[in-house]
């Protein structure tokens, strides 16, 4: 999503590009899953000093990016780790940070935000709930902040990636006042996580509960008037890098997909040489470009904070989420008997996509959201 114009962002892409191919290849994805882990901090800490969580901070605070635009910059990383599905808590930190940053009250948050840009803290956004759809600006009952001088936090809410890993939960609950974030440590009284299933290999993700959990007022992030467009600039952020990273995925599986008809041969002839693949190659290839068109004018809104960030974010996430799957599953028969066995890294972005498809609101949610915007 980055174009590559400067000096600074080569250097930027493609030492970000080196150490995902030395430190978080296919190869590293699988160990880390048979060890039953999610990522190793100290690498985390080692691709936060490449600058990855420091783009969306300004400068003031100690952030910055390549390009002076840091949710461009970010969205180009985001594509470089879907080329090895990497691991890793990229949008979990990425959606907290610019939650904080955001608001008008950034500078009382500015030790959490120095312990994310440096990788020594990992939070998390905790804004889904049990067996709802993507409805971020409206919490139920059950996600609650009773106010007491302090503020009881009580509720569930689940698909919290990394929500094992972090030390900071960023929870979006109802109060008298309406809906509010608050900084919730996950050692408070009253926090438990449970490890909830994910089809990804190394994509973690929790069911977290509270039961009576008290934190300060100081723990509110953003006042009761921002709070709603805070929660709408993080959704962007979140659905943005998540298209950005499936493009990475679209494109590596369509490049080996083509090698492999180029190298495979049927009756002395390359699979590629055959018309119903020629045609089928032209379909995959129109969709993937239509991709990474809808996702690159996203980022552009969402980075220039256009009227339209969140139609344009929504049109993203409906198309790629829908086309993907399409892509990578004609790929898999593609291959044939091989594109279905585990030992075939088709699979792995396969999970991703299909993990991507139902977060952050489903295409067919998306959909409906782009209707009612066309209908006004």
């Amino acid at each position: 999503m980055t174009a590559v114009d400067s000096p600074e962002k080569i250097l930027f892409i493609s030492t970000s590009q080196a150490f995902l191919s030395k430190e978080a290849s296919l190869r590293h994805v699988r160990e880390l899953h048979a060890a039953g882990s999610s990522w190793d901090p100290a690498w985390w800490r080692r691709a936060a000093e490449l600058g990855w969580t420091s783009l969306l901070v300004p400068e003031e605070l100690g952030g910055g990016s390549v390009s002076g635009d840091g949710v461009v910059d970010l969205a180009g990383v985001a594509e470089l780790l879907g080329k090895t599905v990497a691991p890793g808590p990229l949008y979990p930190v990425s959606t907290v940070l610019a939650g904080l940053v955001d608001s008008a009250e950034r500078h009382a948050h500015a030790d959490l935000i120095d312990a994310l840009m440096t990788g020594e803290k990992v939070a998390s956004w905790a804004v889904s709930e049990p067996g709802r759809g993507w409805e971020p600006l409206e919490p139920t009952a059950t996600a609650t902040a009773t106010e007491h001088g302090s503020f009881r936090i009580d509720g569930s809410k689940d698909r919290v990636e990394a929500g094992a890993q972090s030390a900071v939960l960023l929870v979006v609950a109802r109060s008298e006042a309406g809906v509010r974030q608050f900084l919730v440590p996950t050692d408070a009284p009253g926090v438990r996580i449970s490890p909830q299933q994910s089809v990804d290999l190394v994509k973690q993700y929790a069911r977290v509960d509270f039961d009576g959990v008290v934190v300060e007022a100081s723990a509110m992030v953003g006042s009761a008037a921002e709070t709603a467009s805070l929660i709408d600039r993080q959704s962007q952020i979140a659905q943005v890098l998540q298209c950005a990273e499936v493009v990475g995925v679209l494109e590596t599986v369509f490049d080996l997909t083509v090698q492999w008809a180029l190298d495979r041969h049927s009756f002395g002839r390359p699979l590629a040489s055959y018309q119903a693949l020629k045609h089928a190659f032209a379909d995959m290839k129109m969709w993937l470009e239509a991709c990474r068109a809808t996702t690159a004018a996203a980022v552009a809104d969402i980075a220039a904070r256009a009227p339209k960030s969140n139609l344009s974010a929504s049109i993203a996430k409906s198309y790629v989420g829908e086309m993907a799957g399409q892509i990578v599953q004609r790929c898999v028969q593609m291959h044939g008997g091989i594109g279905v066995t585990w030992e075939h890294d088709l699979h792995l972005y396969l999970r991703r996509i299909t993990l991507y498809r139902a977060m952050f609101g489903t295409p067919e949610e998306h959909n409906v959201r782009v209707y009612q915007a066309a209908a006004k």
